[in-house]
């Protein structure tokens, strides 16, 4: 071993960044060994094409909890965030629809495909909101973890507690939201196709499923219970790109004393009488440590980074069956010009370019894209939400250039007969392209350099097991104290010393800054007199 620390932080993404300044705040000696040679993790601003720069995977804020930004200051480092005049835009065959721009606004826009709908929107805001303020305040709290004794009595008390007090109609929405599939629940709400799509288009982002799937609903609400800058349920533009947020939470651990190693991959995390010992890089450098928190998915770090020898065998297994695999297929583009839109022509900036422009018109048509991904690997009418952050950044392109972030859903995370993303992604990219054409016939001939990043491609450069982008499904049995694992949905791994502080942890996926917040408090309290004495009693 060269050198000891207090912790070992394995990625640095912007969850381990968080868990190692609050570490390194309260006074340890803190390590984040990344394996690429940029810090960031999937929040990352990159050139892609010769002066075009972008968010290269993770590509738009709203689920970064304020008390993180509070506290590395990250606002008063420079960030700012352009919040979407406009939240969403569907262009569909023969017309569009809009979301966002307040109550007024959107019932005015739902009032021309569906009065009642309109009617129905402020009833239904209202009672998402309810239900997504309780998932904000338990998003800073570590569930209480089966089989963890009085502690997990006390927060299990405690955080029932505020869904307990909710009236009974606000119970019901809390039930339907965490088993019903989003078609379930949302044509219990709405009788418009296009409306239904608008709200379903959520429930599948991030999510290899079909809207009919059960538990579908409440990936849908995960996606709501975000802010920027103070309004609630708000998504928006990180000036600089995700990259400048990572940079600016890399600058708060360096001034609170943490080291951060670039193009340090770990190969195996070292264990040694049963307890964490440090880590063996690919290098073969071992350094010690008495706890590594891990901020790669679970997935990856018990079926790679952990010898199966060194975890309980019922733990083992259990973990072979941990669901992970996103369906997200990514892609970066530049180009000569805004896109064209046919249902809404022109190519000087308007209103719809600066929202999420996405092509999925109806819940048919998302259940469409997943069946045909299963049999085939991708549907030729896949899932496509477009960003254009060039319409509201210019930092990012040559001047009257711009960018467009494909986001694109229900693509296999392992191809069907055997078949190799290497081989296929530049048929997938071809569809993708295609689809966003008919919308916008201008598109493809305006493409001046393509950056392709299929599920394969998200698992070799980030790490994210099936190019999964929450870590693991997000799933009942993949949720809240069962997140990774029943008896490890605490942040504590099955090892002493070992931590998981990444999204494959409550409350899952996104750029939240949650997972590491908790995980460091957890940690801080084992290592306080009173938080020992309380894991031995337990």
């Amino acid at each position: 071993m060269t050198q000891k620390y207090d912790a070992l932080i394995l990625g640095g993404g912007h969850n381990g960044l968080v868990c190692a300044f609050y570490l390194a705040r309260a006074g340890m000696k803190v390590r984040v060994l990344e394996r690429r040679g940029i810090v960031g993790g999937a929040a990352v601003t990159e050139e892609f094409h010769p002066g075009f720069r972008n968010s290269t995977a993770s590509y738009t804020v709203s689920l970064l909890r304020p008390k993180v930004i509070k506290d590395m200051r990250l606002h008063e480092r420079g960030w700012r965030i352009i919040e979407r005049t406009i939240s969403n835009f569907f262009p569909h065959e023969g017309g569009y629809l809009k979301l966002g721009g307040g109550m007024a606004r959107t019932q005015a826009e739902f009032a021309r495909f569906s009065q009642k709908d309109a009617e129905t929107f402020p009833k239904y805001e209202e009672a998402l909101e309810r239900v997504a303020e309780v998932l904000r305040d338990m998003a800073l709290r570590t569930p209480p973890n089966a089989g963890g004794g009085l502690r997990a009595l006390l927060a299990a008390a405690s955080q029932g507690r505020r869904l307990a007090g909710m009236d009974i109609e606000a119970q019901r929405d809390v039930m339907d939201l965490f088993v019903k599939s989003a078609r379930s629940f949302l044509e219990g709400w709405y009788e418009n196709p296009y409306i239904q799509a608008a709200f379903g288009f959520d429930a599948v982002v991030g999510n290899y499923a079909s809207p009919d799937t059960p538990g579908s609903a409440y990936v849908l609400l995960h996606h709501v219970f975000g802010e920027v800058n103070g309004k609630k349920g708000m998504w928006g533009h990180s000036v600089g790109g995700m990259g400048a947020i990572t940079q600016y939470m890399a600058e708060a651990a360096r001034e609170a004393g943490v080291e951060i190693s670039l193009e340090s991959p770990v190969a195996k995390v070292l264990v040694d009488g049963g307890k964490v010992a440090g880590v063996r890089l690919e290098s073969g450098e071992e350094i010690a440590a008495d706890i590594v928190a891990a901020n790669v998915g679970p997935a990856l770090l018990y079926r790679q980074l952990i010898d199966r020898s060194d975890l309980a065998p019922e733990f083992a297994r259990r973990m072979d069956g941990y669901k992970a695999g996103s369906g997200t297929f990514r892609m970066n583009v530049a180009l000569s010009e805004l896109p064209d839109f046919t249902v809404l022509p022109g190519t000087e900036k308007a209103e719809h370019h600066t929202a999420g422009i996405i092509i999925s018109p109806t819940l048919d048509y998302m259940d469409k894209a997943f069946v045909d991904a299963k049999a085939k690997g991708w549907s030729d009418e896949p899932i496509v939400e477009m960003k254009l952050p060039t319409s509201v950044d210019d930092t990012l392109a040559p001047p009257g250039m711009h960018i467009a972030s494909l986001f694109c859903q229900q693509f296999a995370p392992t191809l069907p007969d055997g078949r190799s993303w290497d081989d296929e992604r530049e048929k997938a990219a071809d569809v993708i392209i295609d689809t966003v054409t008919k919308h916008a016939p201008n598109f493809r001939k305006s493409i001046l350099g393509v950056q392709i990043h299929s599920p394969l491609d998200l698992e070799r450069k980030f790490g994210l097991i099936g190019g999964d982008i929450m870590h693991g499904h997000m799933t009942l049995d993949q949720l809240w104290s069962a997140r990774p694992m029943l008896g490890h949905g605490d942040y504590r791994g099955p090892i002493k010393g070992l931590y998981m502080c990444g999204s494959g942890t409550h409350p899952g996926g996104g750029v939240t800054g949650a997972p590491g917040h908790n995980a460091a408090h957890e940690i801080l309290r084992d290592r306080s007199f009173l938080g020992g004495l309380f894991r031995r009693a337990s």
